[in-house]
């Protein structure tokens, strides 16, 4: 099995209507992989700056910069002709959801350490496989249902729920990851009709629009020279996430990537521990562990799978 192909993935950028669907599941695994980095270092420029910067502004330039780096995208890949949908309905849907989640994952992170915050929202990928059978009719193996509970495990033990962490930024990042969960979804039914420049394109329009008048509307801070860097660069990352998860849910099943995206509580500790001391206890290695396993363990059963078929 290639893992690349060029093929396929020109024509997944650009696809339109009845595009195919799960090509190449490692491609989608390692699409995942990309976007979790992604995500997980724009989350923690987020955490810096949120004591400087108001949540409105922040999302302002999470999705400005990123509809930049789309628009890049769209001009290289044949102009506005791709930007055609039958699905005008479920872009809204995908945006209004996608925007709730980011407006209460960014206050999460803000308010909480960095480890925590990220264990919480990454329920998100237990929730969309669980969503992904009524809604998009999926079929989840007993050993890949295994794979994603043993991973929440995983992340019950990091987490371990009590009072303190489920007050204000645990509520909020709870509500978030429900919403990514219908999200997935959403892009899921999505991506069979539109192509992954087009969905991530309406999404940031969107993003970019509402925020923009919530600026108007709010206060401004005006930033430093060193932090526009900061601020641009953190929506170059969150829009280079967002178009490589959605290519990541072209490529490969609900229920085969999402305990890969559980990795990105790792990423997130290490972050947490090196930039602001946050240092993570042993129940927490353990949690990390039984992650990581859950996740080998899952590609190691789609590589013997796709060998004898």
């Amino acid at each position: 099995m290639k893992f690349f192909s060029i093929q396929s993935l020109n024509g997944s950028l650009g696809a339109g209507s009845g595009a195919v669907m799960y090509k190449n599941s490692a491609l989608g695994i390692f699409f995942t992989l990309v976007s979790i980095v992604c995500f997980t270092v724009m989350d923690s420029m987020i955490k810096g700056m949120g004591a400087t910067y108001p949540l409105h502004e922040l999302i302002f330039f999470r999705c400005a910069a990123a509809l930049l780096l789309v628009i890049l995208f769209i001009w290289n890949q044949g102009g506005m002709k791709i930007l055609r949908t039958q699905n005008p309905g479920l872009h809204v849907m995908r945006s209004m959801l996608g925007l709730a989640a980011m407006g209460c994952a960014f206050y999460g992170y803000t308010i909480m350490p960095l480890a925590e915050a990220s264990s919480i929202f990454h329920t998100a990928p237990l929730l969309a496989t669980a969503f992904s059978v009524p809604i998009l009719g999926e079929k989840v193996g007993v050993r890949r249902w295994s794979c994603i509970v043993v991973g929440l495990i995983g992340v019950l033990i990091i987490v371990r729920p009590d009072g303190d962490v489920f007050n204000q930024g645990g509520v909020f990042m709870l509500f978030a990851a429900v919403m990514v969960a219908l999200t997935t979804n959403i892009i899921r039914k999505l991506n069979a009709y539109n192509s992954a420049i087009c969905i991530t394109f309406y999404f940031t329009l969107s993003g970019t629009i509402v925020s923009a008048v919530s600026c108007l509307i709010f206060d401004w801070v005006p930033p430093n020279s060193i932090d526009w860097v900061w601020l641009i660069g953190l929506g170059l990352l969150g829009g280079l996430g967002q178009f490589t998860m959605t290519l990541s849910l072209r490529f490969g099943e609900v229920g085969l990537i999402s305990p890969f995206r559980y990795t990105a509580i790792i990423l997130a500790t290490l972050i947490g521990f090196f930039v602001w001391a946050e240092v993570p206890d042993l129940i927490s290695f353990v949690g990390m562990s039984i992650i990581i396993c859950s996740g080998l363990y899952s590609m190691y059963r789609e590589t013997r799978v796709k060998s004898t078929s």
